[in-house]
């Protein structure tokens, strides 16, 4: 068990500015998936084309980080005003899916979206890290809580009467830009900053031969494969879960309300999960808490369907339960890496990491409603569950390593 080392009295006010502009910030994640029903009515997309309105983020995402990555900006610019400068950009390329009526806009919009939060989500796990120590496992699960709430924020939106894909939109941009505003004017690094280094072409390779950040890699990677996948899809399970309840028990739909605010919940309870997992990981270990949650995530994952177009009473805590262990180990794999890597390689490391994760998610995103479409919604999410499957197999190999 870690004993408590942290003492900054500012620690815990940080924090808490931390989480609240990631909860805003990461608000434009998913507006595009928000706004995906009221698009492909307005413009007959095909489930392929809602999809890449989500993987249009996940590709700009990876340039984005790709590209910070290989350009070392996490570590040679300071996280603060690589926060802002992302956050406010962000917003701004978000715009245009309020007023555009072409999908190749919208599309355009996504991507530059994504590549803009390469410069929100990694700097503030690396912030957050900067004030904590002991308490590491809690203060980034805290963050990759605020984010999981900050990313289903516009589903929530989504359910509102009347609200329309500007209103999802404009709603996200402004949140992003109050984000900025808050991380510009309060933050500061905390006592446990971590060291700028020169830039170097070499940082990426020197990273990847760390044959322990490899091993935390692959864990996040079975992570992923799994995640993104599940949050992208989950509201349209549940849609048509109600539509098959319906039929089945010849009886009148729920109100169209309940569909917003079980996906959003099923999202947002994960940010109780990511905190839920940091106070465990704190007091058992990373490695051991990562395999639990991966375990339950993946049970989910083959019992879901067999609630389909059943009882809410079923579906819901079968779906809010894979909502809290899916991202409930997500912030340890990043607290594995800044624990990896030398102290000077941390920013780059992080990105490296999500670059590749969500390199993987653009792929994944694509394979479930192929299968839906094959043999219907009530089976599309089993095979989900070897993304935690791998993901258990190469953390063993980890806490094996760690052990010598």
């Amino acid at each position: 068990m870690l004993l408590e080392t942290d003492s900054d009295p500012a620690r815990w006010r940080l924090l808490a500015l931390l989480a609240t502009a990631e909860l805003f910030g990461m608000a434009l994640w998913l507006a595009g998936s928000a706004a995906a029903p009221q698009l492909a009515g307005a413009w007959s997309l095909t489930g392929s084309q809602i999809a890449w309105l989500t993987n249009a983020v996940q590709l700009g995402f990876v340039v984005g980080t790709a590209c910070s990555a290989l350009l070392n900006l996490a570590d040679t610019i300071p996280s603060r005003r690589l926060f802002t400068i992302a956050a406010v950009c962000g917003a701004l390329v978000n715009v245009p899916l309020a007023f555009t009526d072409r999908y190749g806009v919208a599309l355009l919009s996504r991507f530059a979206v994504g590549v803009c939060l390469a410069g929100v989500y990694p700097p503030a796990m690396k912030m957050a890290a900067t004030w904590f120590r002991a308490r590491r496992g809690l203060a980034v699960g805290t963050i990759v809580g605020a984010l999981t709430v900050g990313k289903a924020a516009p589903y929530l939106a989504q359910a509102i009467p009347g609200a329309t894909v500007f209103h999802i939109a404009i709603g996200a941009s402004i949140s992003a830009l109050f984000a900025a505003l808050l991380v510009f004017a309060m933050y500061r690094d905390g006592p446990y900053a971590f060291p700028a280094r020169p830039f170097s072409w070499l940082l990426v390779r020197d990273v990847m031969a760390n044959r322990r950040y490899r091993l935390a890699l692959g864990g996040y990677l079975g992570h992923m494969a799994e995640l993104y996948s599940f949050w992208t899809w989950i509201a349209t399970f549940v849609a048509a879960s109600e539509a098959a309840r319906v039929m089945r028990a010849n009886t009148t739909d729920a109100p169209a309300w309940i569909v917003g605010v079980v996906s959003f919940g099923v999202i947002a309870v994960g940010g109780i999960g990511c905190i839920w997992g940091g106070l465990v990981a704190d007091r058992i270990g990373r490695e051991r808490l990562v395999i639990r949650a991966m375990m339950i995530s993946g049970v989910c994952a083959l019992l879901i369907g067999v609630a389909f177009g059943r009882s809410w009473w079923l579906l819901a805590p079968i779906a809010l339960t894979w909502g809290f262990f899916v991202i409930a180990d997500s912030a340890q794999f990043s607290v594995m890496v800044t624990e990896s890597v030398a102290p000077n390689a941390v920013g780059t490391a992080l990105m490296l990491q999500v670059s590749i994760g969500f390199l993987l998610t653009t792929i994944t995103i694509q394979v479930v409603p192929m299968i839906a479409r094959g043999i219907g919604w009530a089976w599309a999410f089993p095979v989900l569950a070897l993304g935690p499957l791998l993901g258990i197999l190469s953390i063993r190999r980890l806490q094996v390593e760690r052990a010598h």
